[in-house]
């Protein structure tokens, strides 16, 4: 193992605990486009108001792909807490079963993703990051060097089929009032088996593509939390010269983003699917050295979002449940009313509700119920 692992077992670090509630907050800021219609997303006008150029634009440079990287980041690291807190117990008679146990966590991570994906919302990560788990954590005993170097080839080979699917030729025209927008509409506010059939097509296309994309650009970014707890990153941040240059290519990752985007040119956008990865990936490690410095590990500093990190998987699964509920049931003509800012706005209220349901449930309990149901699914296989 890495020089820098721990002999004994780690304590939980609280600055992973706030990390994860940014991460589980954010999150939502995008899933809720994708929560009315899950296959296109939010329908844009032909002609854009200025807010929703202006949320573009926020979104580009702070929201886009930042929550989703920030969360394999920090699913890798916990992988490989979980490892080292059985490290001392290798010669004792119940130690061999960790490495079954930590399959079954991924192994019930996967069905979770598909029971999500299929019967509530389709836009899933769950699935995704079950199986890059299982291709990451093969790594676990590299050390940090080796593992940021194998991330950046597993990285790498994933954006070029990235690049590919995203320039594959699309001739429909999704905007607001197409004929396009109106079919899809009615579909996806039409009766529950009508939406079951839409949601297993895309989750069948979810498990042939992850394999050649998405497995990999994930799993490098798991390598990349695993090396970045092996050199104590979530405890003391990054150095100040790591940090100026994670900035810096998030800045201009970001503006690149934001020309090829609004360029018109329908090439040059698809193009700016795979640029987006890398400025999400900088701008990640930007927030996780900024949340390190001011949790600085305090169960004290940062403790709503603490709270929400604690029931992170709860909250995800709930956040499917309100959005899927509110966009296609409960208020469905709203798909054809708001804006952006409206969509932005409904995401601000909700990440207060988790904030405070969060607080409220802690009180009264130490372990949310799906984090409790999975625990204790893992033991009963493991």
């Amino acid at each position: 193992m890495d020089e820098h692992c721990q002999q004994t077992h780690p304590p939980r670090l609280a600055n992973l605990d706030a990390i994860r509630g940014v991460g589980v907050l954010g999150i939502f800021f995008l899933n809720i486009y994708f929560m009315g219609n899950s296959f296109y997303g939010y329908a844009p006008h032909a002609v854009q108001p200025y807010s929703d150029i202006a949320i573009e634009l926020l979104s580009n440079f702070f929201l886009e792909g930042r929550f989703f990287s920030l969360f394999a980041i920090i699913f890798g690291a916990g992988m490989l807490i979980q490892f080292q807190k059985y490290q001392l117990a290798l010669t004792q008679p119940s130690s061999h079963q960790f490495l079954k146990q930590q399959k079954w966590r991924l192994y019930w991570l996967i069905i979770f993703g598909i029971i999500h994906g299929i019967f509530i919302f389709p836009g899933d990560i769950l699935l995704s990051y079950g199986i890059s788990g299982l291709l990451a954590f093969k790594y676990r005993y590299l050390d940090a060097d080796a593992l940021i170097k194998r991330a950046k080839w597993f990285i790498f080979l994933s954006l070029i089929p990235i690049a590919l699917i995203s320039l594959s030729p699309d001739d429909q025209v999704y905007l607001r009032d197409s004929a396009l927008f109106t079919e899809q509409l009615s579909a996806w506010t039409g009766t529950y088996t009508e939406q079951l059939l839409m949601h297993l097509m895309l989750v069948g296309y979810m498990v042939m593509v992850i394999p050649l994309t998405l497995m990999w650009y994930i799993a490098g970014l798991m390598l990349i939390g695993m090396a970045m707890y092996k050199r104590h990153v979530f405890s003391e941040g990054f150095d100040t010269p790591s940090v100026k240059q994670f900035t810096f290519w998030a800045i201009m990752l970001s503006l690149i983003d934001c020309v090829l985007s609004f360029s018109g040119n329908s090439i040059l956008m698809s193009l700016s699917d795979v640029i987006l990865l890398l400025s999400a990936l900088a701008c990640a490690l930007v927030y996780i050295h900024i949340i390190c410095l001011v949790c600085n590990n305090s169960p004290q500093r940062l403790s709503a979002l603490q709270n929400v990190g604690k029931l992170a998987f709860s909250l995800y699964i709930l956040q499917s449940i309100v959005g899927i509920v509110l966009l296609r049931y409960f208020a469905p003509q709203w798909q054809q009313e708001l804006d952006r800012i409206g969509y932005f706005f409904i995401a601000m209220i909700y990440s207060m509700v988790q904030l405070g349901l969060a607080h409220v449930y802690l009180r009264y309990f130490n372990q949310g119920p799906l984090e409790k149901l999975w625990r204790y699914l893992v033991s009963k296989c493991a």
